[in-house]
């Protein structure tokens, strides 16, 4: 990882790494969640998002 990134912070490296690594973990339990609830998976979301 040295060389392209050595003008950031570590600290910020991590956290983008961090904020990928969830993004990919979102991917993952919404494909979960629609194979088990199908169409009905959005608006759950949409209900707990706006509760």
């Amino acid at each position: 990882m040295k060389g392209r990134f050595h003008m950031y912070r570590k600290i910020d490296i991590k956290l983008a790494e961090r904020i990928l690594q969830l993004d990919k973990l979102r991917d993952e339990l919404y494909e979960e969640l629609m194979k088990t609830m199908g169409s009905q998976a959005n608006e759950l979301l949409r209900r707990l998002q706006n509760y």
